[in-house]
């Protein structure tokens, strides 16, 4: 019982946190966008409990991403203050989480099973808090460029700007050629039209890699 209290009481103070820096900002569109990011989150947890399942939890967070920027870019977009650098960076934050989640899901088929929930599937506050605090990282972490895409002059083009863009472009490059490799030893036939051969080293590197990043 006290378990379960502490449970919900952290995913109160997650979506109180969250929803506070939206109300700094002064932008309706950011606080309907983390609302909506919010329940989103609370809706897929229903099926997620009630079939004990994480196998959509990383792919529900990208789609909330990639919701929240169509969102947010739309409502800027109707009020004519959405500008090129604005749709530059809806676009990498939309690219970035297709990649993520992308490559989320097909771990998680290829293993069955995310092993850090394992224990907390059982406990329905448990696993509300698990989905509680994805929201909140899913609009921490996009928070920032949101508010910069749905402020009244829209993104600032400046060296700052163009930096960002160009670090964001090698470390996505860097990363999809990343992600290929391990996708070699997930699928001979991905590993095939890629060019490459899988090995059974290659599937021992990607599960040492998988238990690192867990």
């Amino acid at each position: 019982m006290k378990q379960a209290v502490l449970n919900l009481f952290f995913a109160l103070i997650a979506f109180i946190l969250v929803y506070g820096i939206a109300l700094l900002t002064g932008l309706p569109v950011i606080q309907e966008a983390v609302l909506i990011a919010f329940l989103i989150q609370w809706i897929c947890f229903l099926p997620a409990y009630f079939f004990q399942t994480e196998k959509f939890y990383d792919l529900a967070g990208s789609c909330t991403y990639l919701f929240m920027v169509g969102f947010v870019s739309y409502q800027s977009y109707s009020s004519l203050n959405i500008n090129t650098a604005s749709m530059l960076l809806a676009s990498c934050i939309s690219l970035w989480a297709i990649r993520l989640g992308s490559f989320l899901f097909l771990r998680i088929h290829r293993a069955k099973e995310d092993k850090r929930f394992r224990d907390i599937k059982p406990a329905a506050t448990g696993f509300f808090m698990a989905w509680t605090l994805q929201g909140m990282w899913v609009c921490l972490c996009s928070m920032c460029d949101l508010t910069a895409i749905a402020s009244q002059n829209g993104v600032l083009q400046n060296g700052f700007f163009y930096g960002g863009l160009l670090v964001f472009g090698i470390g996505f490059s860097l990363n999809y050629f990343v992600v290929a490799e391990i996708l070699i030893g997930f699928f001979p036939v991905i590993g095939l039209a890629i060019g490459g051969q899988s090995t059974e080293d290659d599937t021992e590197g990607e599960e040492y890699f998988f238990h690192g990043q867990a």
